[in-house]
């Protein structure tokens, strides 16, 4: 009690932030999670089911379609997202001119500020097959016949991973270009005294030290695996539906078009405690703890 009356003002001041947690986070994921135990109507009474509604949806076919779909593309993100940005940040970090350096940053950051519609749309433009630019070009270097790159089962959800990862590159490069700017530069000094080359310096000077930098974004990406969305409403279509859609996309099918709130929230909860699963993995695979 007296450590209580001591910080009185620093609990009152943090009060606020905790309602505001329990009444648009804690209070939603419980009240969620009993929605998914029940048969749930608008109006009428709401039976508990038990976990009826999580059998149906692991049983159902689509679920596991969209669940195989997931893991591909969100592996690809996963990948891509990690590798192009740490590529793209060691070639900026070589740059001699700093105002080409500066002006590069911001052209690869550009697309980040831009909403999921706007990214969307002008891909879907310039990867159209009668006027797009992408099939424009093909068929001026030789191409037979114009690529219906969202119409393609096969093209569909590679291409989703090339925009998401053309989108969020500009981020994850300049949280790499800070890291790098962190380095203590008598590394390099000590490294440049025994010979070593550009490359040499790359390799045993800055991509060690980024590896605490590595770990964060391998993390960040690994949480936003199964929890996608945005690139796949945007891009979707009824031709290519079947090869990009998500586990996101089927709670979307299932609560909002369907109204089935009920399997929709559990498919959720699934969703939830795979993504705790594959965190966890992730962390013990990477050492995370180990910084």
């Amino acid at each position: 009690m007296k450590t209580l009356r001591k910080y009185k003002t620093v609990y009152l001041m943090m009060l606020p932030i905790a309602l505001f947690f329990f009444i648009f986070s804690y209070y939603p994921l419980l009240n969620g999670l009993v929605i998914s135990l029940q048969d749930y109507r608008l109006i009428g009474p709401r039976p508990f089911v038990g976990l009826n509604n999580y059998i149906a949806v692991l049983q159902d076919p689509n679920f596991l379609q969209v669940s195989l779909n997931t893991f591909r593309i969100g592996g690809g993100m996963l990948a891509a997202g990690f590798i192009m940005p740490l590529l793209l940040a060691l070639s900026l970090n070589e740059v001699m001119q700093r105002w080409f350096k500066k002006t590069a940053q911001l052209i690869v950051y550009i697309p980040h500020l831009f909403s999921w519609v706007v990214v969307g749309g002008m891909w879907i433009l310039l990867l159209s097959p009668d006027t797009g630019l992408v099939n424009q070009i093909i068929l001026t270097f030789g191409g037979d016949k114009p690529i219906h790159f969202l119409a393609t089962e096969s093209y569909a959800p590679w291409v989703i991973v090339f925009v998401n990862t053309w989108k969020e590159m500009g981020y994850t490069c300049i949280m790499y270009l800070a890291a790098i700017a962190g380095i203590n530069p008598s590394l390099y000094e000590a490294a440049r005294m025994d010979g070593a080359t550009r490359r040499e310096l790359i390799w045993h000077v800055t991509v060690p030290q980024l590896v605490p930098t590595m770990k964060v974004v391998l993390m960040l990406n690994a949480l936003s695996v199964l929890r996608m969305f945005d690139p796949v409403l945007m891009m979707s279509n009824g031709a290519n539906a079947r090869a990009v859609d998500v586990i996101m996309m089927y709670t979307y099918q299932k609560g909002i078009l369907e109204y089935k709130v009920s399997i929709a929230t559990a498919a959720g909860f699934i969703v939830i405690a795979a993504t705790f699963v594959l965190t966890y993995i992730t962390r013990k695979l990477i050492k995370y703890d180990e910084g």
